[in-house]
């Protein structure tokens, strides 16, 4: 038995993703895990998805198979035009250096590195060149008010702002789907609110696609599809 499709229902919009009977399972010793199981699921451009369940249920591991860092085990999986069952790796890499934003829980800023240098670092990684990258990440951080930390280190930042710097990482290379796994676990309820807030901004001025995996009710009022995920299925 498969879950019926859901979509967020914006008719005539193209498809960001498409998945159809999406499977990951893991082989154990005593057996196989089921990670997904089955899933089918449609999100149109500009739609901001809400992406629930509880502990286990394998929201982590569906955001890994749209970021193409985990490969499906069965099934069919398309996000922004790529085949992911079908891409070799360089084609996963080029996938996640240019087609997808990661903004994690616990923020993953290069402790060495200053703010602007944090953000700059997936557009240099890509290729692109210096010039343009610094100044298209200075304008990502003063859009997300954070001018006057350009050359402050992780450790001289509130867990807000480093929220915020994560978030400015995850869109210098302009992706067209913005994945964002439990991004207000580490914040107080006020940066939380503000970091919601923001991504939902970030939607609707930009229409830019965004999926939001969180045990908060915060993002609720923000959804154009609310999903929930149980022992691997879509309910």
């Amino acid at each position: 038995m498969t879950t019926p499709q859901l979509s967020d229902g914006a008719a005539g919009r193209p498809r960001i993703v498409h998945a159809q009977k999406l499977t990951r399972t893991y082989p154990v010793e005593a057996g196989t895990v089921i990670g997904i199981d089955e899933v089918d699921l449609t999100i149109t451009e500009g739609a901001f998805v809400v992406l629930k369940g509880d502990s286990g249920s394998g929201k982590s591991t569906l955001l890994s198979l749209l970021a193409g860092l985990d490969r499906l085990t069965a099934g069919k999986l398309t996000v922004a035009g790529h085949n992911l069952r079908d891409c070799d790796e360089k084609e996963l890499t080029e996938f996640r250096r240019n087609a997808v934003g990661m903004i994690f829980q616990s923020f993953n800023l290069l402790p060495t590195l200053t703010v602007v240098e944090n953000v700059c670092l997936p557009a240099l990684l890509a290729g692109r060149a210096l010039s343009p990258v610094r100044s298209k990440a200075s304008t990502l951080l003063r859009e997300l008010g954070l001018k006057d930390r350009f050359n402050h280190r992780p450790r001289q930042l509130s867990g807000g702002e480093m929220q915020r710097t994560a978030i400015a990482r995850a869109l210098i290379n302009d992706p067209d789907l913005l994945l964002a796994d439990e991004p207000t676990g580490n914040l107080d309820s006020a940066n939380a609110n503000k970091v919601m807030s923001l991504l939902a901004d970030l939607n609707r001025r930009s229409k830019r696609t965004i999926v939001v995996a969180t045990h908060s009710d915060l993002a609720d009022p923000y959804a154009t599809l609310s999903l929930t995920l149980k022992d691997g299925r879509l309910n």
